[in-house]
């Protein structure tokens, strides 16, 4: 188990859950538009909004986005060091940077001593086109152990500063290596690790390198938050990393399953299907949904399911724990499924 980590109000690590992150896209010194865009993902599920801090105006403006935000924040910091220190001494929750490329050690010193004194901690976060130059030589490019080496150099200056409140980071936009440099850094140390997979792209392809990577990892056990980096709106990031919580078993609220239809289909299963997914959004209770296509077989595939609806020639039926209860007209199925789920949500 990894350490405990607080990030304001959120703590991390220690065997809490696992925490959602995302990262605006608006310019930090927009203060409105900022704001709007992270109250949207705290609305969406957000414990974490990250911002970008690459001069002293958007530092200046850290201030007043803590004070107007609903969820921790985190500065995004590169090479200037006193970037780090304005958005610390504004209540930033957070701070993200390489201690590496900030400066000598002093000004590493000045930062952690800065850090430490308000409680915030530091997120090493090492990505494939960050990693030193000796390093990329030693190993033949960014390799995983390449990554790791990176990561453990970086988290070195903060021990020898005395500082020890530190998350880890290392991304690739490489499945594989993301995953290899998790697994082989989470053998290596304690400290709480934030997963994520680099430039994953658009979001269908993103989306899918996200899960595969973010989601093996989960499945490993490791990893104590994350973001998926979606070319997207970023409310669409906390989507993606809810339904990746739900399919490795670690999401809330409830989960559907479907059969993926054939031949002896005689119902818009695909209609009915996405719009039971859409209404279920409405539904906090942690079960499992199914959709089936074939009266006959529907309710026995789908034993395992809580409730769920199936249906042929156009008639549905309602079952819950593999027994029929109910049945009715196509027409009523999503309506009468998302009744019944909201009468067992009252109980």
């Amino acid at each position: 188990m990894t350490r405990e980590v607080k990030i304001g109000s959120l703590k991390i690590g220690g065997g809490n859950r696992i925490a959602i992150q995302s990262m605006t896209n608006t310019r930090t010194d927009d203060i409105e538009a900022t704001s709007a865009q992270i109250a949207a993902l705290a609305r969406a599920g957000a414990d974490l909004v990250r911002v970008a801090v690459p001069d002293m105006a958007a530092a200046d403006a850290v201030g007043e986005l803590v004070r107007r935000s609903p969820v921790p924040l985190s500065a995004d910091i590169h090479f200037d060091y006193r970037l780090a220190l304005r958005c610390v001494e504004q209540g930033i929750a957070k701070v993200r940077l390489n201690p590496g490329n900030i400066g000598d050690k002093h000004r590493v010193y000045e930062v952690a001593d800065a850090c430490a004194a308000r409680g915030v901690p530091i997120r090493v976060g090492v990505n494939s086109g960050s990693v030193q130059r000796e390093l990329l030589a030693k190993y033949g490019g960014p390799t995983a152990d390449a990554l790791c080496e990176s990561a453990l150099w970086h988290v070195k200056l903060l021990e020898e500063c005395g500082f020890s409140d530190i998350v880890i980071s290392l991304k690739s936009s490489s499945v594989r290596t993301t995953v290899a440099s998790y697994r082989k850094l989470a053998a290596l140390c304690d400290y709480p690790l934030h997963l994520g997979v680099t430039e994953a792209g658009t979001e269908r392809m993103g989306v899918l390198k996200s899960a595969v990577g973010i989601g093996s990892l989960l499945l490993d056990g490791i990893g104590d938050t994350f973001r998926v980096s979606l070319t997207e709106d970023p409310v669409r990031e906390i989507a993606a990393a809810k339904d990746i919580l739900k399919a490795v078993g670690l999401g809330e609220g409830p989960e559907l399953v479907c059969c993926p239809t054939c031949g002896r289909t005689r119902i818009d299963l695909i209609g009915l299907a996405k719009e039971v997914e859409r209404r279920l959004s409405e539904v906090s209770l942690p079960i499992k949904v199914a959709v089936m296509g074939c009266a006959v077989n529907g309710p026995g595939e789908a034993r395992e399911a809580d409730i769920g609806i199936a249906g042929g020639d156009g008639k549905c039926i309602l079952f819950k724990a593999g027994e029929i209860v109910a049945s009715f007209p196509e027409e009523e199925a999503v309506d009468r499924l998302i009744s019944e789920i909201k009468r067992m949500e009252r109980r």
